[in-house]
């Protein structure tokens, strides 16, 4: 099911639509400071739920904040416990995003 999604990129935001055009799957990061995107706001739509769209968005955007040559961060519960389990692995953390040790 996940490869059949179909993700749409936008400057701060990732998402899946089903053929009807109703979103199904989001995620949103706005530059917080400069040089520093926080994912905001997850969301995977129930049908889809224990399938790894959430992982996959996280990625995705990830790879999108980094690709703009910025820090990752979270105030999103989801997205912080992605990160915290991402720490020290070729991923650039921002300050102040909950995961322990990293402080504002």
């Amino acid at each position: 099911m996940i490869e059949n999604l179909q993700f749409h990129h936008e400057a701060n935001r990732i998402y899946a639509e089903d053929d009807s055009g109703k979103m199904i799957a989001e995620i949103v990061f706005p530059e917080s400071s400069p040089g520093v995107c926080e994912i905001v706001h997850t969301y995977v739509d129930d049908s889809l739920r224990g399938r790894g769209v959430a992982g996959k968005l996280m990625e995705l955007a990830a790879s999108a904040i980094e690709g703009q040559g910025k820090k990752v961060t979270a105030s999103c519960s989801y997205a912080m416990k992605w990160l915290a389990k991402k720490e020290g692995i070729d991923l650039k953390i921002g300050p102040a995003c909950g995961v322990l040790g990293h402080r504002p």
